[in-house]
């Protein structure tokens, strides 16, 4: 099984200490059973003397099961622990796409659900790890006693498990369905949370998506759930009762046809119903192993980056002189294989500039964005620091670390991070909680920031603020205005982005404030997917508000 597997991989010394435990249990499991054979039931003598000895040994066996489990347990939790930061630690490493593709609704599927699906697994496993090794400890006693009488109850016994098997089968086919359809659920959850504002003002769609969507997911879910416990529970009682028929069996062949005495069959009947708990609980810890395979196959499934334990923080050279986009292309996929495509885009952009993009909705604008950062890797052309590619995942690494950012879609932050995952400078930040007007708005203790419930223009400065104390030398703004008031919008772009030339930043900033194009240094169009810079005429039209006009000049 995959999580065994795993678990000794990683835990290999106790993984092994905690197998000698268990077979250390099981061995004394099968004393306290000889015991009673030998001293309470053939002896016929005052039981008084052995007494203390059969107390003794049933507290060993006690001690050690329960050492057994524990130890087993406690190793299932920090594997729990690391695999829960493994799988974050990958989801930081996976590049952007990727993580679209996923979808957010996934990956919290991923890290709530398969995971605790895994911890479940953990906390049955001692039953299921103890149910096996006694059962072979008990059946070499049994073989030791009776071998013809123990054919007949492995058969028995076999027969039991197989149909108890083929009804947990069913269970794993309908824990898989379940596991899917939880993913459909987590993004119906998305959509309530999300679309709350939107779903309060129209109640059609808020039935649309109550009624269509998330009933049929619910229900999906349902009935595979009833039916995976429904075979869970025919599995369970089925071995229950299963094991209650042996012990007839054994006496019907000892006192029917002889072949062992009546001691023997009452040994035989209780390492039965000893072994009746420990197998009835392996076959109800099936479920959540099965379960965890699920888990471990949907996390396989997600395709993310391969587990680092480093984070590679080391800061790029400061003295860069260009950038520069060579004939770089992107092409967004679709069902029909071909999507919307960016490029071929060439620019080169030099240190110490103001750029603005325009474009209409749609145009690409975005896209640029997100390959000029590098968190889009261009599917053909290539990118190029001071004239040297970018080739190796380090160059790529190193190369995200010149930007900081304030996208559309940015998430708000309530930590201040300075150069190098430092805390910011005082004198820079109070400077520039002055300039954002935020010195009253912020309160912030030990560079955390304590309110963060704002309005949506003053997270867009609270997200800025956040940029400029990261210190980094090139800052990429995405319709950073758009939220603001008029008058703190002329500010922005007459004082703002002033203060952040006069500290050596580099700024590309999308925008539609027609009125302040003539504050850059350089005027790009994105158009369709194809970009070009503004010039002469161009740009005098796009600065008056006529940008439309421009592909007819």
């Amino acid at each position: 099984m995959e999580l065994l597997a795993i678990v000794f991989r990683q835990y290999r010394l106790p993984f092994v200490i905690i197998m000698l435990l268990s077979l250390i249990s099981a061995g004394v499991g099968i004393g306290v059973i000889a015991f009673i054979n030998q001293q309470l039931i053939e002896s016929a003598g005052a039981p008084w003397h052995v007494l203390p000895t059969f107390f003794g040994l049933v507290l060993l066996l006690l001690v050690v099961t329960l050492a057994a489990q524990l130890a087993l347990t406690m190793l299932g939790h920090h594997f729990i622990y690391d695999l829960r930061g493994r799988l974050i630690k990958q989801i930081l490493d996976t590049d952007i796409e990727t993580l679209e593709r996923i979808g957010s609704a996934g990956l919290l599927a991923s890290l709530s659900v398969d995971i605790r699906n895994i911890t479940f697994a953990f906390v049955r496993l001692p039953e299921l790890v103890q149910g096996v090794v006694v059962t072979v400890g008990a059946a070499a006693y049994l073989a030791w006693l009776s071998p013809g009488m123990l054919v007949v109850t492995m058969l028995w016994v076999s027969v039991t498990m197989l149909v108890g098997w083929l009804l947990v089968q069913r269970v794993y086919r309908h824990l898989a369905q379940v596991r899917e359809t939880e993913d459909a659920l987590y993004c119906d959850y998305e959509s309530f949370i999300d679309g709350r504002k939107e779903l309060a003002l129209n109640r059609s769609r808020a039935r649309q998506l109550y009624e269509v969507d998330y009933e049929r997911h619910a229900s999906s879910y349902r009935w595979h759930i009833i039916r995976s416990d429904t075979f869970h529970l025919s599995a369970v009682n089925w071995s229950n009762i299963m094991m209650v028929g042996a012990i007839g069996v054994v006496f019907f062949l000892a006192n029917g046809l002889g072949w062992a005495n009546t001691n023997i069959a009452a040994t035989f009947s209780l390492t039965l119903l000893f072994l009746r708990t420990p197998l009835i609980q392996a076959i109800g810890a099936l479920p959540m192993l099965l379960n965890a395979q699920v888990a471990f196959r949907k996390l396989e499934s997600l395709e993310l980056a391969a587990y680092a334990p480093d984070f590679n923080v080391a800061s790029p050279a400061a003295d860069w002189g260009t950038i520069e986009l060579r004939e770089v292309t992107y092409q967004y996929p679709n069902q029909e294989g071909r999507g919307f495509v960016v490029g071929p885009i060439d620019i080169t952009l030099r240190r110490g500039e103001l750029v603005f993009l325009i474009g209409g909705n749609g145009s690409g604008k975005s896209t640029l964005a997100r390959l000029l950062t590098g968190l889009y890797r261009p599917q053909s052309g290539e990118i190029l620091v001071d004239g040297k590619p970018l080739t190796t995942a380090q160059d790529w690494q190193h190369f995200r670390q010149r930007f900081s950012s304030v996208f559309t879609d940015f998430h708000q932050f309530d930590r201040l991070v300075g150069p190098d995952g430092q805390s910011p400078e005082p004198k820079l930040l109070n400077e520039w909680l002055k300039r954002l007007q935020m010195s009253k708005k912020l309160h912030i203790d030990a560079d955390r920031v304590t309110n963060p419930q704002l309005s949506q223009g003053q997270r867009k400065r609270l997200a800025l603020l956040l940029a400029v104390a990261e210190q980094r030398g090139f800052m990429l703004l995405d319709e950073w205005a758009a939220d603001q008031d008029p008058q703190f919008r002329r500010y922005f772009y007459r004082e703002l982005l002033g203060h952040l030339h006069d500290m050596g930043v580099t700024i590309f900033a999308i925008s539609h404030d027609d009125h302040y194009f003539e504050h850059a240094d350089r005027l790009l169009e994105m158009k369709e997917g194809l970009m070009h810079e503004l010039t002469g005429k161009q740009r005098d039209l796009a600065t008056q508000d006529a940008i439309s006009r421009v592909s007819e000049v």
